[in-house]
């Protein structure tokens, strides 16, 4: 992921001005990157190696947005609707 994509998904999902790993910019940065690996593997159908990573980063992202909806429901229902996560 380049700096600036990150640094501007860091700045669109942050709570306030120091913060920067909080599980708002975490969920937000693992669905961008969730989102360019999953353009990559539906060019490279065989690349079975980021194909697990993938895996990883979307259950990474799963308990974090677990931890929210039992900690600040209200963050956890914004932020997915902020990232479309839902349908």
């Amino acid at each position: 992921m380049e700096e600036i994509a990150k640094t501007a998904v860091v700045k669109e999902f942050k709570l306030n001005d120091a913060d920067t790993g909080s599980a708002d910019v975490q969920v937000a940065l693992l669905t961008h990157r969730i989102n360019e690996l999953s353009v990559h593997l539906q060019s490279f159908k065989k690349d079975h190696h980021s194909r697990r990573g993938l895996l990883r980063m979307v259950n990474r992202r799963r308990k974090l947005l677990d931890y929210l909806s039992r900690t600040a429901n209200d963050r956890y229902k914004n932020i997915i609707a902020k990232l479309n996560l839902r349908k």
